[in-house]
């Protein structure tokens, strides 16, 4: 079957934008000709930067013919509903079409046949489409066309189009169209200085060969490839070892059409710069690699470039020019930290308090107070030392505002902790600079240190309570704030350093200090409307309006007082219960209570355990220890995995739909101790002697939080709840018996809720 090659010649596209765009190509083209019945057997696509490619095997010569049948009107109909369906469906007469009886009566049926098109006309026809609709996340229009109304607009100015198709054996035809005065041929270019010639192409194998010969690599991957191992052997040449960079391999490959990897050299006295701030230097501004010796892992005045042509006097040209563009720029590098360096951290602080965290939270000063106030809280919880975890979340911030994070803000956090060893700080204290941001993502590297550990709990818990405090949590997919991410680093770092922690507890604290914070502005805030409302009443007012006047000012003098009130109390169990902030506030910790049972589902579910298991043990009696939650979580779902653990879930259930059913039907619940009196049959005296047996044990190994032992207690109620309904009658004529019987069901129930809730476990 044959092929089609199409390629789309442009000035340079950007890197960041090559691969989405090779692979919008694909899926843009391949779902319209398999919507058109051409189905097709595989493809691919290319980007460099000149260039878009695809190559789409084995289509279909022709669309496969198309027969519907089409029913009208029924035998008998008026004639203008018949001439309406000969003229809709293209038949002579009532002749054409065929007659079919159903329950209704004799309708007509029109059978209509439409021949498949030849693919490469229907491939003209979807070809201009794409490329008018591609989905450029930036486009542009250029030259006289710019003038023109519905223009078309692209990346960067288009100047050809080749589109061939046709069988490996024959000459392919070239798919003739145009879009905006670009007519498709089979004509292409190759590298723009060392081969920038016309190169006629036929199909998809000699056009990659002609490139290859024209000094053009059309695969991405095997310009990755030339890079990192052509960069590897040369810094292995000079006994020293590349720094890998796959992001910077990706950017790089997508800037050259034709690899040539060089290395050059800066000056020694650079060096003295951190290795981190001479990567990001030579890194952001001349996309270029470092390398390091191997025997001591630090870098080397040495770097390595990727160059798109093989110059004629072996690259010192091109080498010389970066290393004249990168000596200025360690140069500021250099100046910027050691300016630093004559800063100390806490003489920074004062300039947090004229920037705004969240116009509804604060400035930064706030928060780094707030974090510093439940970092102290929670240190003792890790086993942090308190003064240390003070001290490293008053500083954790600090190089935010340092010269070096201000050119490159990757490095904060990094940056903090060497200021933080220049000026003689304790290493954990140090060290919680940069790990207090961490985990920020599902692969990165939880914090061990307890001093670390207990700041960035402190900073995800802050941001996480402050913004569920003024209502700005994740709707849907959008999380501006990544809320979602903190509650995972939060699950992460207590799970990884298996820290026994009440979620509840420690979110109390933060809502407190976080409403706190809300008081001195809102104290601020009825304090200008005050001043505001007076002066603009005493200015509008005539003198017989007095009487108004001096209500307008009580009302917002008793709004200050209310504040005033509120900032009285130092904790939050000092608030008086009725207080409406503080039931408003508890109604939003149980709302991110939830929204954490929501991302330890997700947690687990990555990790490969069921998430109803979540459900029915989260928040379960009050467990909100995630420590203890996620353990009891692997049990549960050991014990269900068994025999004992299957049918005791299905007796639970069906105890559970009767007394659904029962509590419905009466209007009541089924609470309360049974009464032994009432048992009649053996079975249900069994039943209960194992309730009350299984209750102790499990109750007693949840205490110990030995788990696997709760859930062995568990299994010895499955015969006795196997033969309970096997041979006993719920729904006794006896309204006692009955009764007393459902409160045998209700204490099935309560018997496994010492481990789970089964109710909301699936299966």
């Amino acid at each position: 079957m044959p092929d089609l090659l199409l390629e789309l010649f442009s000035e340079e596209i950007p890197a960041r934008m090559q691969a989405k765009a090779a692979d919008d190509l694909r899926r843009m083209v391949t779902d319209k000709l398999v919507a058109e019945g051409l189905v097709y057997e595989g493809a691919k696509a290319f980007a460099t930067p000149r260039r878009l490619a695809l190559t789409v095997r084995g289509i279909p010569a022709r669309q496969p013919d198309l027969k519907t049948e089409r029913r009208g009107p029924k035998v008998g109909a008026p004639d203008a509903a018949v001439q309406g369906f000969l003229k809709a469906t293209g038949l002579k007469s009532l002749d054409e079409a065929k007659i079919q009886k159903d329950a209704k009566g004799d309708f007509y049926i029109a059978l209509i046949e439409k021949p498949g098109s030849a693919a490469i006309d229907v491939i003209a026809e979807i070809l201009p489409v794409i490329i008018r609709t591609f989905p450029w996340p930036k486009s542009m229009r250029w030259g006289a066309r710019s003038a023109k109304s519905g223009s078309l607009t692209w990346v960067r100015p288009l100047h050809a189009i080749t589109a061939t198709f046709g069988l490996e054996t024959e000459e392919p035809d070239v798919v003739k169209f145009s879009v905006d005065g670009i007519e498709a041929g089979q004509t292409t270019y190759g590298h723009r200085f060392m081969a920038p010639g016309a190169i006629s192409v036929r199909r998809f194998e000699d056009y990659e060969a002609k490139l290859k010969a024209a000094k053009v690599i059309l695969d991405p991957q095997a310009r990755k490839d030339i890079i990192v191992e052509d960069a590897k052997e040369l810094a292995f040449a000079q006994g020293l070892e590349l720094v890998e960079d796959q992001v910077l391999v990706d950017e790089v490959s997508g800037l050259v059409e034709w690899p040539v990897v060089m290395m050059g050299s800066f000056e020694k006295e650079f060096l003295s710069i951190p290795d981190e701030v001479i990567r990001a230097t030579i890194r952001n501004n001349q996309k270029c690699f470092v390398v390091r010796d191997p025997k001591t892992g630090k870098l080397t005045n040495k770097f390595v470039l990727t160059a798109n042509i093989e110059a004629p006097d072996g690259g010192k040209t091109i080498v010389a020019g970066n290393e004249r563009v990168i000596r200025p720029r360690l140069s500021d590098a250099k100046f910027f930290y050691e300016t630093d360096l004559k800063t100390r951290l806490e003489d920074r602080l004062p300039k947090f308090e004229q920037i705004v965290f969240h116009e509804k939270l604060g400035t930064q000063a706030e928060r780094i107070k707030r974090i510093e106030t439940l970092a102290a809280e929670i240190a003792p919880l890790v086993g942090a030392d308190v003064e240390k975890t003070k001290r490293a979340a008053r500083l954790a911030k600090a190089d935010l505002l340092t010269e070096v994070v201000g050119e490159f803000p990757e490095l904060q956090g990094l940056m903090g902790k060497y200021y933080a060893l220049a000026q003689g700080e304790d290493a954990s204290v140090a060290a919680a600079s940069e790990e207090h941001w961490k985990p920020q993502g599902p692969t990165d590297r939880v914090p061990t240190d307890p001093v670390s550990v207990a700041v960035a709990l402190a900073d995800k818990l802050d941001t996480l309570i402050g913004f569920w405090a003024i209502d700005e949590k994740p709707t849907g997919s959008k999380d501006p704030y990544a809320l979602r991410r903190a509650a995972l680093g939060v699950i992460r770092l207590v799970l990884e350093n298996n820290i026994p922690i009440s979620l509840a507890s420690i979110l109390s604290l933060p809502l407190f200090v976080a409403r706190n914070g809300f008081v001195s502005r809102q104290l601020k805030t009825a304090a200008e409307s005050v001043v505001g409302a007076a002066t603009s009443a005493l200015l509008n007012a005539a003198p017989e309006d007095s009487s108004e006047i001096r209500e307008g000012v009580g009302n917002v003098l008793g709004s200050a007082v209310d504040v005033l009130r509120v900032s009285e109390y130092s904790k939050i169990s000092d608030v008086p219960t009725d207080d409406p902030m503080l039931k408003q506030a508890h109604a939003r910790l149980d709302d991110l209570l939830t929204f954490f049972a929501d991302r330890l589902k997700v947690q687990l579910r990555d990790q490969g355990a069921r998430h109803d298991l979540v459900d029915a043990v989260f928040l379960l009696g009050g467990q909100d220890d995630l420590l203890l939650v996620v353990r009891r979580v692997e049990a549960l779902g050991k014990f269900l995995d068994s025999d004992d653990g299957k049918n005791l879930l299905a007796g639970t259930k069906r105890a559970s739909n009767i007394l659904s059913i029962e509590e419905k039907k009466d209007k009541r619940t089924f609470d309360g101790a049974p009464d032994a009196g009432l048992y009649k049959l053996d079975e249900e005296k069994a039943l209960a002697a194992a309730i009350d047996q299984v209750k102790a044990e499990a109750s007693a190994a949840v205490a110990k939080e030995d788990f696997a032992a709760a859930m062995s207690a568990m299994a010895k109620l499955r015969p006795a709840v196997d033969a309970f309904f096997d041979k006993v009658k719920v729904n006794d004529d006896d309204p006692k018996v009955r009764e007393n019987r459902l409160k045998l069901l209700n204490e099935i129930r309560a018997a496994t809720r010492a481990v789970a809730d089964f109710s909301r476990i699936e299966g």
